[in-house]
């Protein structure tokens, strides 16, 4: 069931999305709530599950890993447990989606080297083809959704 989201649900979205380590007291001032409403609003998210988690962004530079790569993988037959084991073992793989088409898997991938990434690399060809990418820029960072489905802001 999807949950119904009000629009100053959308605007608590928002503004934790944009920095989920603000005071909840900051938060009830920026959608108009008090400290407690926008607690209770928080809380009412988190444990119907829109809210799944809090994380940190990190600059993989400035952490060591120069190279940021998407790889595509072709993944033959359906036992995917050893593929999910390598997702657990290896933390340079940072992203992982299931995907249709001609690729099974789309992965991203955090390398510190050119030789790095060509280990990583070799590791999914265990698995099956892949075409690997690598990533110039990131034009536009990972945010989660503005608004509700069809809405425009």
């Amino acid at each position: 069931m999807t949950e119904t989201l009000d629009p100053t649900d959308w605007a608590i979205l928002v503004e934790l999305q944009n920095d989920a380590r603000m005071s909840l007291t900051e938060l009830g001032r920026r959608v108009n709530l008090s400290a407690s409403a926008a607690t209770e609003r928080v809380r009412r998210l988190e444990s119907t599950g829109v809210i799944s988690g809090y994380r940190a962004d990190v600059d993989l530079t400035k952490v060591g890993y120069a190279v940021l790569a998407v790889v595509r993988l072709k993944y033959p037959g359906n036992k995917h447990e050893p593929l999910r084991q390598l997702l657990k073992e290896r933390h340079e793989l940072l992203e992982c989606l299931r995907t249709t088409g001609d690729d099974c898997y789309t992965l991203k991938v955090a390398a510190a080297s050119m030789p790095h990434l060509e280990e990583l690399v070799n590791e999914l060809t265990e698995f099956g083809s892949t075409t690997t990418n690598l990533v110039y820029t990131q034009t536009q960072p990972y945010r989660g959704p503005q608004a509700a489905p069809g809405e425009t802001r």
